[in-house]
């Protein structure tokens, strides 16, 4: 029924995807996803499970990434507004250790494809944020590994955040929007790019 707009990013394999949204005075319709359209645009990712959260303004999640069973993903917001990040994580990329932002949120409806070999992560911007994500492959509890989401070596510029960096992944002194910075106690503890993959 409807078509998706499909945007390379800057990063190869991370794409921007827009559907068609139709819309009246009742209010809208659209896709949010059609197999056949991702095909057509040459995306052949074939998705497992579906996820969503919901998140408090100032929560940042991330940046996380599967070891030994990586997973793309399709991310949107389908209430509020998020900073959605990728890094590219994989060894030999040409962009190893660069990211890519995207403002995902309810009104401009865009989807963030990450494929696998990328860390991700998120800034909540708005009172309460509601993301929703497809995966290729189930989620293994053991598996999940991290990085520091304010490494300098990798220069995430967060919007909306202000404090100074410490020398670790604390959320302490951060804030957004005058809002205080909330991550988990695990996502504090994540070290940096190098110190995370030294080959």
């Amino acid at each position: 029924m409807g078509k998706i707009k499909v945007t390379k990013c800057e990063i190869e394999g991370l794409y921007i995807i827009e559907p068609t949204v139709f819309g009246d005075e009742r209010g809208y319709f659209t896709e949010t996803y059609n197999q056949k359209d991702m095909h057509e645009a040459g995306i052949d990712t074939v998705f497992v499970q579906d996820n969503q959260s919901m998140s408090t303004k100032g929560v940042l999640r991330g940046l996380h990434f599967q070891k030994h069973f990586p997973q793309s993903k399709l991310v949107r917001v389908i209430k509020g507004e998020v900073y959605d990040v990728a890094v590219d994580l994989r060894s030999g990329s040409p962009t190893y250790g660069k990211y890519q932002g995207v403002l995902l949120t309810e009104e401009n409806k865009k989807q963030f494809l990450i494929p696998r070999g990328f860390a991700h992560g998120f800034l909540v911007l708005s009172d309460v944020a509601e993301f929703c994500y497809k995966c290729d492959d189930f989620y293994h509890p053991d598996d999940e590994g991290g990085m520091a989401w304010n490494d300098p070596e990798i220069g995430i510029k967060w919007p909306k955040l202000s404090g100074e960096y410490k020398g670790n992944a604390s959320a302490d002194g951060y804030t957004v929007d005058g809002v205080p910075l909330k991550l988990s106690e695990k996502d504090q503890k994540w070290l940096g790019i190098n110190e995370t993959f030294k080959f």
